[in-house]
């Protein structure tokens, strides 16, 4: 007698007696559930909304059919759940729990979906200071820049007694004929030189530069639009820069000694004196003194040496510090203030190998610059789910990949009925304590 088949099923090995068959019959299903946590975050903090605040729209209102709110949540969201490329949202404009969080299930007109595809959102980000035929959305790069700060600042429930900026800048290889494409010798590659400006995990600026000039072009207008955004909530807080050897310009040095902004950077100078024990095993011993240029720093200033052989081999290092002695000791400002420093690397390595920060492929430098505040929009979100919604979980500390890859990526069953849309995910999820412990976080949040 023949078996029960069907044309849409695919057969497998069978197991303990019982056949093994697939078939796309599901129904309306999603690989995203864990957008939904996302969703919350962005409630708590209201940065979808905010970031669309920062796009003038002059598109006719009457034949909108895709907002700019739901433009950029569909983007920002895209990008965390690990949707780099445009192209990727011809499906997930079809995607219910992208719907979802859009707050629109049905589109207004028969011959589109809820959501917008590639083309829509491709004008979203060829954003023009003009408007044009077909690019009528603008994006206000003061408002957007201002934002990140914001978001930093409603973080903290009350002001600091101190904060340590860290400014690093690093390479976004290009391989097309993109504006202001230029070779870097040290990168030995095409590609522009972003600057990034961290305080902890908080990410306060992500600026596109051309690579074509000095690692701290720019620092120091960053530096004080930042620095007077925080004194301007916070008056009285304490504020340390750090950053390598490519901001011991004399410009930043000066500027943070006027201001009152202590900075801690590494100078790879010059052979400093090493110690080493009799033992053979590593040591180290710290050097402080006063140091001038011959010409490029208009004053002496603090140095700190630190003469280390490992191995027998010397391995000397230097900081230059506006700190003073009376404030903080040579080893101590080495070890804890300027080693920590290595920790943004980690930052901008999450923001670009996870959040696709250095994915700066369109023609203009203006485009590529809203793709990255896309991406560090992104990046500000899922920071938003790990510190309030993850916090004293195993994913309190984690990067954004994997958050993703556990708590996002969840495949479930979507419902629609009149009544309520059920999303029902896996009874097996190993991940359920620290996806109900978020939901109830940020649901409180929220309140």
């Amino acid at each position: 007698m023949p078996t029960e088949c069907s044309a849409t099923w695919f057969e497998f090995p069978p197991l303990e007696g019982r056949r093994v068959v697939a078939g796309f019959d599901g129904g309306t299903m999603t690989s995203d559930a864990g957008a939904l946590p996302l969703g919350e975050a962005d409630r708590v903090i209201r940065l979808t909304e905010r970031f669309a605040v920062c796009f003038n729209d002059r598109r006719n209102a009457e034949l909108v059919e895709h907002q700019v709110r739901a433009l950029v949540m569909q983007r920002v969201v895209g990008i965390a759940l690990g949707y780099e490329d445009l192209n990727d949202h011809d499906e997930l404009r079809h995607d219910p729990v992208l719907a979802v969080l859009a707050g629109k299930l049905k589109a207004r007109r028969a011959d589109c979906a809820p959501l917008a595809g590639k083309s829509t959102l491709n004008r979203l980000e060829l954003s023009r200071p003009e408007p044009t035929r077909y690019h009528k959305v603008s994006c206000e790069p003061a408002a957007v820049e201002s934002l990140f700060v914001g978001l930093f600042l409603e973080a903290h429930r009350k002001a600091p007694a101190q904060l340590i900026l860290d400014l690093d800048a690093t390479d976004d290889p290009l391989h097309g004929h993109q504006e202001g494409r230029f070779f870097h010798g040290y990168y030995d590659c095409y590609c522009y030189l972003p600057l990034y400006v961290f305080c902890g995990r908080h990410l306060l600026a992500a600026k596109l530069r051309r690579s074509n000039i000095d690692a701290s072009a720019g620092a120091v207008e960053e530096i004080a639009r930042i620095v007077k955004q925080i004194r301007r909530c916070w008056p009285r807080v304490r504020i340390l820069l750090r950053a390598d050897s490519g901001f011991a310009r004399e410009t930043l040095m000066a500027w943070c000694e006027a201001n009152q902004v202590e900075a801690a950077i590494q100078a790879e100078l010059s052979a400093a004196a090493l110690a080493s024990t009799k033992t053979g095993q590593p040591a180290r011993r710290f050097k402080d003194f006063r140091y001038a240029t011959l010409d490029s720093w208009s004053r002496k200033r603090r140095v700190i040496g630190k003469a280390e052989v490992t191995r027998g081999e010397a391995n000397p290092r230097f900081i230059v510090t506006s700190l003073q002695r009376s404030e903080v000791r040579a080893r101590y400002l080495y070890e804890k203030i300027y080693c920590a420093r290595g920790e943004m690397e980690n930052r901008i390595k999450e923001c670009q190998l996870d959040l696709f920060a250095d994915r700066t492929s369109a023609a203009t430098m203006r485009a590529n610059q809203v793709r990255l505040w896309f991406a560090s929009m992104a990046y500000v979100l899922l920071c938003t789910l790990r510190r309030i919604g993850l916090e004293h979980t195993q994913f309190a500390a984690a990067t954004c990949g994997t958050i993703r890859l556990k708590l996002l990526k969840l495949g479930a069953l979507v419902r629609v009925s009149v009544r309520r849309i059920k999303v029902a995910m896996a009874s097996a999820c190993p991940w359920q304590t620290e996806f109900g412990l978020a939901h109830a976080r940020l649901k409180r949040a929220a309140a």
